[in-house]
């Protein structure tokens, strides 16, 4: 944190440099809504004469720092606005038109949730937007509603567009999901309980060997794709992740692990490692019923 605080507090001749490019940069996106030319280059000649004068470039910079709020600079984990959009389907127990009104109503007060898509004859919510699964299951289950994660993705775009580590205990329990958005991007979301308060390396590694448990699963796999950095642990043991990681993708994840560490160094045996297996995506999974044992959706939600 002392370090972005310094970046706030630097010179500002340093940050006034950016600007001109910054202020012409909007300048051109903005005129190509606009009809008439000739407001276009007045507001060319603005900026130029903005560039050209260092008082205005002071100024404007001095404003930014006084005007910048504080909270921007303390967030642990990326604001569900800076996540790229993707589509989340949850099974609702829901019986009548008064369900699915409360499950829109409540949804879409939720920061990040660009639209809610209710299914009642499947009990399916399908919601688009960038806002984590913990965030968007915790509003359902305030309506009063049981409600389970089934489907995570990009509809159409990807054969493997999902995937999930779990940590089952018995010290350690905690739900990794990836989702990939596009070919180049993919995100990430993390709960993990049982671990001591501090901060906790934690990677993807080579292999899904989980023998010698965190010990057998390699090295970093791709360095620095690998690479998840730190978990930050609050007193009660507990940390939640939400981000994304460019490059990264799906498919060639399933069947690796991902190990979590006592201490920031990874050089460490390491505390715990899970499987990486592939999720389910968009419209892959609506049964409610596990034909294994007889298990309800939502008695299995129980369990968990």
């Amino acid at each position: 944190m002392a370090f972005l605080r310094s970046i706030v507090t630097a010179k500002t001749t340093a940050i006034a440099a950016v600007i001109p490019a910054a202020a012409f940069a909007v300048s051109s996106i903005s005129s190509s809504s606009s009809s008439s030319s000739s407001s276009h280059f007045e507001r060319l000649s603005k900026n130029l004469k903005f560039a050209s004068n260092p008082n205005l470039r002071l100024s404007f910079a001095k404003n930014i720092e006084k005007s910048s709020p504080p909270s921007a600079l303390h967030m642990d984990a990326p604001s569900s606005n800076h996540l790229t959009s993707v589509e989340t389907e949850f099974m609702v127990d829901m019986s009548c038109q008064g369900c699915v009104k409360a499950v829109k109503s409540k949804l879409q007060t939720v920061e990040g949730v660009k639209n809610v898509d209710v299914d009642l004859d499947n009990q399916v919510v399908r919601v688009l937007g960038s806002s984590p699964v913990k965030i968007l299951t915790e509003a359902l289950e305030q309506t009063g509603r049981k409600a389970r994660l089934i489907g995570q993705g990009v509809p159409d775009d990807f054969l493997i567009s999902a995937a999930v580590a779990e940590f089952k205990g018995p010290d350690i329990f905690g739900v990794v999901r990836l989702a990939q958005v596009n070919m180049e991007l993919t995100r990430i979301e993390a709960n993990f309980s049982g671990l001591s308060p501090g901060k906790h390396a934690w990677s993807i590694n080579e292999f899904g060997d989980l023998t010698r448990g965190a010990a057998s699963t390699g090295k970093l796999y791709s360095p620095p794709l690998g690479d998840l950095g730190t978990l930050e642990v609050d007193v009660k043991g507990e940390a939640f992740y939400s981000g994304a990681k460019e490059k990264l993708r799906v498919a060639d994840l399933i069947g690796r692990a991902i190990a979590v560490y006592s201490t920031e160094d990874k050089s460490d045996p390491g505390l715990k490692a899970a499987v990486i297996a592939r999720s389910a995506g968009v419209g892959e999974n609506y049964k409610k019923l596990c034909t294994c044992d007889g298990t309800t959706i939502w008695e299995a939600t129980n369990k968990l």
